[in-house]
């Protein structure tokens, strides 16, 4: 395969699964706040899981979710921004699928929350797990695609490494 066509496979690969998942996450969250009241579930199974429609100022697990702070919106903002410029180093120094689709769910999942912050200074988070006395915090598709993303990451990694610890095997017997 020639260098540049190379180049535009890892790119559709990455800029195609972030675009996937961004429309995917936008879509919901519209139709989320379109149809369900804020601040009121919806139970579909109940005992286990509702769709809510709530806005997390913070992060992850409702980190720094207070409305008495401004500067994290800033602090997530360039977050965002240098997660973009990472992604983007990262994916024009691999050329294994597996991790290209990582981050670009990766991607998908941080413009998506980005646009968030930027209309509503806040992320609309909409499935709610929990059981008995436990409750995971609420989240969206974006939060899926970044976690999903880094675990095709972390398993690309692993399997070549697994590759590199193979072929070095095979090296010392030869």
């Amino acid at each position: 395969m020639s260098r540049g066509r190379g180049a535009a496979f890892r790119w559709s690969l990455l800029l195609g699964s972030a675009g996937g998942l961004l429309a995917l996450d936008q879509a919901s969250k519209w139709l989320v706040m379109a149809r369900i009241p804020e601040h009121r579930p919806v139970v579909v199974i109940p005992g286990f899981f509702d769709l809510v429609n709530i806005r997390n100022r913070g992060a992850a697990f409702g980190f720094l979710n207070r409305s008495d702070i401004e500067w994290q919106f800033w602090l997530f903002l360039a977050a965002t921004l240098v997660a973009v410029w990472a992604i983007s180093v990262l994916a024009r120094h691999t050329r294994e699928p597996l991790m290209l689709v990582g981050l670009g769910l990766i991607l998908g999942g941080a413009v998506g929350n980005l646009i968030d912050r930027l209309r509503f200074r806040a992320v609309v988070d909409f499935l709610d797990v929990y059981w008995r006395g436990w409750h995971w915090p609420a989240f969206n598709v974006a939060d899926m695609g970044i976690c999903v993303g880094a675990a095709f990451a972390c398993l690309a990694v692993w399997r070549a490494e697994r590759r590199k610890a193979r072929a070095a095997v095979g090296e010392r017997r030869a």
